[in-house]
């Protein structure tokens, strides 16, 4: 059996820091790498069969290839941790505290994912790992207070776990020294049919009723969108849409949250999650710019996203879950992938 933690040289970013790539191995003899720029997945082994396994995340071969990926049209993020917040915010500003807050507009004249310089593209600090029955590793970022003009300096930590189960969890939390506004997330794009191909022979399922209704731009109304006879109702499975940006309000209670399956590989990944919405997103177009692993070309319908987090734009609607973090509490999300073969 390979050593559980185990970490090799990825390269180095233009300041100087050393990237490294960690991988943990269960005893069933699945694969999670890690790298330490952006907190990001670079690659999720999955054993199909006694003699093979099935890369479900798509990706890049080379550390250069993820930072040059933020400047193609539409920056895919593969693998990333996504804050200080996830989605889309509004002409880029809210009021917290009666105060005006004007983020820097990256999205037209919005704000996503973070802004300018993200989480995503953040050096992480390795803190902790643990060669257990179920291996694990935690990063840490310190993002300062004004930092894409976010208040607070807020201390961000996040633990990959993969259990000898076959899940992968995924565990944030994070404390600020002011109120300040946060809603992190996984952008890893699945394909349980491996990197060459596409999802949309893959089955799908959301445990939810209703979406975000949103503007010609993406971003929220403030209303709800009820899935009934909707083309986005995936209450009955059915096959992957060739596209979809949409938030879906998960339903209270302790069941899957969202799962997909590949007949192909008789795999199936569930997705069971903390928080009150999944972003489902269909892409991971490349534009023949940048190879994927493998040599693939990805393509628009090459890799799905299940982005569990709070509801986009939530600092500006009162009626949507807070996204409010208070000096001296703790943020926590927690999202669980499991893997089976059915």
């Amino acid at each position: 059996m390979e050593t559980p933690v185990f970490s090799k040289f990825f390269g180095n970013l233009p300041d100087g820091n050393e990237v490294l790539l960690f991988t943990l191995c269960n005893k069933n003899g699945a694969e999670l790498s890690v790298m330490n720029y952006g907190a990001t997945i670079t690659s999720l082994k999955i054993p199909i069969s006694e003699t093979k396994k099935v890369d479900v995340v798509l990706g890049f071969d080379t550390l250069d290839d993820y930072i040059n990926s933020f400047d193609l049209p539409s920056a895919p993020y593969f693998g990333t941790t996504v804050g200080r917040f996830a989605g889309r915010i509004n002409n880029a500003q809210f009021s917290l505290n009666d105060k005006k807050i004007q983020l820097n507009k990256n999205h037209g004249s919005h704000n996503i994912h973070g802004g300018n310089d993200g989480f995503s593209r953040k050096f992480w600090k390795l803190i902790s790992s643990a060669e257990n029955d179920n291996p694990s590793i935690t990063f840490q970022y310190i993002s300062e207070n004004n930092e894409e003009n976010f208040p607070g300096k807020l201390t961000a930590n996040v633990t990959y776990t993969l259990t000898d189960s076959n899940e992968l969890i995924v565990d944030y939390s994070a404390i600020s020294t002011e109120d300040t506004v946060i809603n992190c997330t996984q952008h890893s794009y699945f394909n349980l049919d491996d990197q060459a191909d596409t999802i949309a022979n893959q089955t799908l399922f959301v445990n939810s009723k209703q979406i975000l209704e949103t503007t010609s731009e993406n971003i929220p109304t403030g209303n709800f969108v009820n899935l009934e006879n909707h083309k986005f109702d995936f209450l009955n499975p059915k096959n992957a849409p060739n596209q979809i940006d949409n938030t879906f309000v998960l339903e209270h209670n302790n069941e899957v949250k969202a799962w997909l399956f590949s007949e192909k590989n008789n795999l199936k990944m569930s997705v069971f999650t903390s928080q009150p919405a999944v972003h489902i997103y269909v892409g991971g177009n490349c534009f023949n710019q940048i190879k994927g692993k493998e040599n693939a070309n990805y393509h628009a319908q090459s890799g799905i996203c299940f982005e569990t987090q709070n509801y986009p734009d939530a600092p500006n609607h009162r009626h949507f879950p807070s996204a409010v973090l208070r000096k001296g509490e703790t943020y926590h999300h927690k999202t669980t992938f499991k893997f089976e073969n059915i």
